[in-house]
């Protein structure tokens, strides 16, 4: 790409950024519903609920038509074909998902949604004369061209976000995202079952219904603020087979990201699976007729809903990687949990909703399956907002086009497993089972592969079960860009504390012994933290620790370290060591002073002479964490910060 065409993108880049710090951010990383009252989010979240919620209409009021009448018209069995039709809707996910993704990175977002949208109507039309001519083959290529539409909209809405969201905000705004898409394809699929129905007029309200869905969709892409090109001068790859090679290989260079998509693919899989057995569940193991089917659908849909939401108030407004493995396993605790409720798998469908729910036993059903859906949510909104976040921005719709494609086979895989199991004998309880079971494998492996998830449970887990933690200032941490965090040094869960509430990730610098200690070294290690030892222990060490600081901050990092040198002995700050003066004299950053209060009566601080010892005083102590204006790199020295630190802390200890 030329230089002209860098600077375009990165021109277009911060005219994206302005554009997400315009809002009230602070407050809406704190209250993600804000978000819906601003424009640069309503209009967009509104034309992705509004598309899904057409999608939905169609798709199951054709499925319920095949259903009860297709097979017959057209001489095959409607199990085939309702099959058939599932696989047309997502086979254009294969097809055209990765020239979709290099379409949405070179073209402005806003006026692709726009195109996108008309085009709903267009498709909507040829519905309606399906519906009207009878004729199921032209119904079934609506479908595909829905799918193809779906497809193509994918890379746009996870791209779109980043542009005009601040990171703060991505986690709220992903989490309003998931939930509207999820009660959408929930309402979509009752009105469309519902319309089809009728005894009369049901070809007249459902083609009403659909027109007048796709025209509000494009009225609200109307009004979705302009999303430049990331990537203007973008050659595009007509060849699908190449250009998907190409993007799987570009998210196989960034770890990280790749085990968030995996892990997105997995949980549609798991989706899948359940969304697939729930009719038979309902009929054979609870013994319910069709209303207990769509309460069971309503209460996993409602369940994620939740999960989505509350992803925002559980992460504080942060992208927090440490709460998905608490979605993974509260997954498989709850699947396991269902299973246990009832294991049943030759009842007979005699209940209805109305009598299911009088049940103490069916309740309890209930509140697992919509706990599945939560934990659903938490798993996988935070995944998306790391996809986001983490992409190049140049790149970023071809990733979630990659994504896209491999949600698309498992939820392919999903139906072969089910039917090989089932055909194996296993009955749908002991299906959820071992599908409950797999997740706890699968998530063990990603969760390995990259430890950060793992560190960042323990933290939050760490910060919310010790502490209350009180934050000020914060937002004077530099959002992007090499930065230096310096503290005074209480207690041995202060880089706990700081990493926790800082919105972006921290590499702490660490005494060499403590780095390499048994038990607590590995939860360093595993935080990336970097070992140092004065120079009278190893001056090779601390030279190779001021390299490694040097080359954080020349990628962008934040680095934390605690220039006293060790733990205070009495609860007053010692002085600051020359060491902070030579490293921004190095990296010409600024660096953030930042004061920790009220950890001195904590059972990890010297209150006592020793920490850790004898009986804690205190539990779930109020704890604050301040932080000073930016210091610029030329005004740095020990003394001042020193001062700095000691004026933010005040005389709480």
């Amino acid at each position: 790409m030329s230089s002209q065409a860098n600077s375009e993108g990165s021109k277009n880049l911060e005219e994206s950024t302005d554009i997400a710090e315009a809002g009230t951010v602070a407050s809406a990383a704190d209250n993600q519903f804000t978000l819906l009252k601003q424009r640069r989010f309503l209009p967009f979240f509104l034309t992705q609920a509004l598309g899904a919620l057409n999608d939905n209409v169609f798709k199951n009021a054709l499925l319920i038509m095949i259903a009860f009448k297709g097979g017959a018209e057209l001489g095959m069995d409607s199990g085939i074909l309702v099959n058939a039709a599932s696989i047309l809707f997502i086979l254009p996910f294969f097809l055209f998902s990765a020239t979709f993704g290099q379409l949405a990175d070179k073209f402005e977002k806003s006026a692709s949604i726009r195109r996108i949208k008309a085009l709903e109507i267009v498709i909507m039309l040829l519905a309606v004369a399906a519906l009207y001519s009878g004729n199921l083959y032209l119904m079934i290529g609506v479908l595909f061209l829905l799918g193809t539409q779906s497809a193509a909209f994918g890379p746009i809405k996870h791209g779109i976000l980043p542009q005009n969201l601040s990171r703060a905000e991505l986690t709220g705004g992903n989490g309003l995202v998931e939930m509207g898409t999820f009660l959408s394809i929930l309402l979509g699929t009752l009105l469309g079952g519902i319309l089809i129905s009728l005894e009369n007029n049901s070809l007249v309200l459902l083609s009403a219904a659909l027109l007048l869905i796709a025209a509000c969709g494009y009225g609200s892409a109307r009004q979705i603020p302009t999303a430049p090109a990331v990537d203007p001068e973008l050659k595009i790859n007509w060849n699908p087979v190449t250009q998907t090679y190409r993007t799987f290989k570009f998210i196989g260079e960034n770890p990280a990201v790749k085990k968030c998509i995996l892990g997105i693919a997995w949980f549609w899989f798991y989706g899948s699976v359940f969304l697939a057995q729930i009719p038979n569940y309902t009929q054979y193991t609870l013994g319910g007729d069709e209303s207990v089917t769509t309460l069971i659908l309503a209460a996993f849909s409602v369940g994620i809903g939740l999960g989505s939401l509350v992803c925002n108030k559980l992460s504080a407004g942060r992208i927090e990687p440490g709460i998905v493995p608490l979605g993974a396993f509260g997954l498989s605790l709850f699947t396991i949990h269902l299973f246990l409720g009832n294991s049943a798998s030759d009842m007979q469908p005699v209940m209805g909703a109305a009598e299911f729910v009088q049940q103490w036993a069916n309740l309890r059903i209930l509140l697992d399956i919509v706990l599945i859906g939560m934990f659903g949510g938490i798993f996988t909104v935070p995944l998306y907002a790391m996809v986001q976040n983490r992409s190049e921005r140049s790149h970023i719709s071809r990733v979630v086009s990659g994504g896209n494609i491999l949600n698309a086979f498992f939820m392919v895989l999903s139906g072969l497993y089910a039917i090989v199991l089932i055909a194996m004998d296993f009955s749908v309880p002991q299906l959820f089972l071992i599908t409950g079971l797999i997740n706890i494998a699968i998530a063990l492996y990603i969760f390995t592969q990259v430890p950060e998830f793992i560190f960042r449970l323990i933290i939050w887990l760490g910060i919310h079960t010790l502490y209350r933690v009180r934050t000020k200032n914060l937002d004077s941490i530099p959002k992007e860009g090499g930065c230096v965090l310096v503290a005074n040094h209480v207690s041995f869960v202060d880089a706990l504390v700081i990493a926790g509430c800082c919105k972006r990730n921290v590499r702490f610098v660490m005494y060499h012994k403590i780095y390499n200690a048994p038990f607590v070294g590995a939860f360093f290690r595993m935080a990336n933290a970097i070992p140092i030892a004065p120079a009278s222990e190893d001056k090779a060490l601390m030279r190779k620790a001021f390299d490694e600081i040097q080359l954080a901050l020349d990628k962008g990092q934040i680095v934390c370290l605690f220039p006293e040198g060790k733990l205070t002995a009495d609860g007053e700050i010692d002085s600051f060591r020359r060491g902070i003066e030579h490293i921004v004299a190095r990296a010409q950053v600024p660096v953030v002073p930042m004061a920790l209060r009220g950890l001195w009566r904590s059972w990890f601080s010297r209150r006592r002479g020793r920490a850790m010892s004898g009986t804690p005083d205190y539990f779930r102590g109020r704890v604050e964490l301040v932080a000073g204006a930016p210091v610029a790199p030329e005004r740095v020295s020990a003394d001042a910060l020193e001062g700095m630190v000691r004026e933010l802390r005040g005389s709480v200890l």
